[in-house]
């Protein structure tokens, strides 16, 4: 079964108790009845509202994600530096956190096919977490996660403050090996939380379809948000220990909610060749191939100018907290263009969210070649380019929940760690390949530190112009894209539903870029720089 036509509808009591709710007790009956309406909205089903103690660790799951990635990510990009790493293995530190997710269609694929103690979920969830917290927790046993500032005296005889790490500070082995094992739990650990939700979306009320979903990643995005500036505070103030401890302790706060997270034990699971079948036969369906074909195209052609930062550092001279500041306003508009989304922009079409969005996003990219001619208007160039890039965090934002809604609705019931996962993977490979195109396009014109110093600005604006081309022109592939849910049905009957030839391209195209994503992955450990980024 599909929630979209023509599969039979998901029973209720396969996702969580199906029975009303008897008479309210305190401390309920003292609160508003709005407020509990709110908490508890009457018309959803049980297994629907996040809220409720059986679901709960469904959008905790989704903001321990977010709240991580937001820790973890300053701390990584600081801390190798400070063990005295290379920037070789800086670099492979960096890949290692993001290795384990190019596996995320395994990860989803055996959860679908082979329970654990019973479950498909929420045991490999808690293993996951526990995972992700154990790789933590072991660094703080074994090391000096500590930072001792001294006063040395630098190349022109001047004497300056440096951090330097302990004696007993962990390696660069060791602290690599932890953050692969982080990732690992940490991944399969949000393909289990993608699972669930792409179960329980199907359960949703026709007026409220797609709450489900941007309830959860405004979460995620709400942890992100608070998170990365936290961390860069708690690090430079305190230690990076700080840090580490609390990304040891969130994992574990999620076990004791995931013990109440409500799953049927011991559920028949269906063989795995029709499972395989269930797959292909939806991934032949003209429902699949042809909105994920749009998927695919417009996110490979969102190339970003991969020069951009050297620009803003050589150039405009920002600083380090300067550049720090502008993640962190991207961090905020990405939440808000959640929010925007969740309460305004989830009643306008697909295509109409995606034309306006892109044609914003070309205007905002192209003020950018306005900075780079320092036409500012009187306005400061971090003021300017803090608005710039911060309103193109915010498009996204918008543009981020339309397409994860599409997608949980073509899972088939049984399936849904693999196919979403499946889904997934398509996107995230089209932004890799996007990413990895960007960065092939340095060489077109010459934009290197040594001319942006000089002053010659001429390939920047140039190569500017490009991309914000390239990024527009994604537009020209909207046709693709259903304008509503109710044409992503009409397609599942649709003449050319059930193209083998469809099915092949869109499975050759997932498969051939896990295999792109692992290669890369390993290449940036074994080889950095290989791409030829400075």
């Amino acid at each position: 079964g599909y929630s979209y036509g023509g599969g039979k509808a998901s029973s209720l009591a396969q996702y969580g108790p199906t029975e009303p709710d008897g008479p309210m007790g305190f401390p309920w009956t003292a609160l508003p009845t709005n407020f509990v309406e709110w908490l508890y909205p009457s018309h959803l089903p049980r297994p629907v509202s996040l809220l409720r103690r059986e679901n709960l660790a469904v959008p905790a799951c989704y903001l321990c994600v977010g709240l991580l990635q937001g820790l973890s990510g300053p701390l990584i990009n600081v801390y190798p530096l400070d063990l005295s790493a290379t920037e070789a293995q800086q670099a492979t530190i960096s890949s290692l956190r993001g290795l384990p997710s190019t596996f995320k269609l395994l990860f989803g694929f055996w959860s679908d096919n082979v329970p654990l103690w019973g479950y498909r979920r929420k045991s490999y969830m808690f293993v996951g977490w526990l995972l992700a917290s154990l790789s933590m927790l072991a660094l703080i046993m074994t090391s000096d996660l500590s930072l001792v500032r001294e006063m040395q005296t630098n190349d022109s005889g001047e004497e300056v403050e440096v951090t330097v790490a302990p004696a007993n500070a962990p390696s660069i082995a060791a602290f690599s090996l932890a953050v692969l094992l982080f990732g690992t739990g940490f991944w399969f650990a949000d393909v289990m939380g993608d699972s669930i939700v792409a179960e329980k979306a199907k359960l949703e009320p026709p007026e409220s379809r797609g709450q489900l979903q941007s309830t959860c990643y405004a979460c995620r995005f709400f942890g992100l948000m608070v998170a990365a500036p936290i961390s860069t505070v708690l690090y430079s103030k305190y230690s990076p220990g700080v840090v580490i401890a609390i990304m040891a302790l969130l994992p574990l706060a999620m076990l004791p909610l995931i013990y109440n997270l409500w799953e049927i034990k011991n559920q028949a699971v269906k063989p795995t060749k029709d499972q395989c079948g269930e797959i292909w036969t939806t991934v032949c369906s003209r429902a699949v191939w042809q909105p994920m074909g749009f998927v695919f195209l417009y996110n490979l052609l969102q190339v970003g100018n991969a020069a951009w930062r050297e620009f803003l550092k050589t150039v405009l001279g920002f600083t380090a907290n300067q550049l720090n500041i502008l993640l962190i306003a991207a961090y905020v508009l990405l939440y808000a263009g959640i929010m925007a989304y969740k309460y305004y922009f989830i009643k306008w079409t697909w295509r109409a969210v995606y034309i306006v969005t892109t044609m914003l996003n070309g205007v905002f990219s192209a003020l950018q070649v306005l900075l780079i001619q320092g036409i500012t208007f009187g306005i400061s160039p971090f003021l300017f380019a803090l608005g710039d890039d911060a309103f193109a965090d915010f498009i996204s934002g918008i543009q981020f929940l339309p397409t994860t809604i599409m997608m949980v609705h073509l899972c088939p019931t049984g399936s849904e760690g693999a196919s979403y996962a499946m889904f997934t993977t398509v996107n995230n490979s089209a932004l890799g390949l996007s990413s990895a195109i960007s960065t092939m396009m340095l060489g077109i014109w010459d934009v290197s530190k040594e001319t942006l110093a000089s002053g010659d600005v001429s390939g920047m604006t140039k190569l500017t112009v490009l991309t914000t081309a390239l990024q527009v022109s994604g537009v020209l592939f909207v046709g693709l894209l259903p304008k509503t849910k109710e044409d992503l049905v009409r397609l599942h009957t649709d003449g050319l539903s059930g193209s083998r030839i469809g099915g092949f391209i869109f499975l050759s195209i997932t498969l051939l870029s896990v295999l792109y994503a692992i290669v890369v992955g390993v290449l940036n450990i074994l080889a950095p720089g290989w791409m030829g980024e400075s």
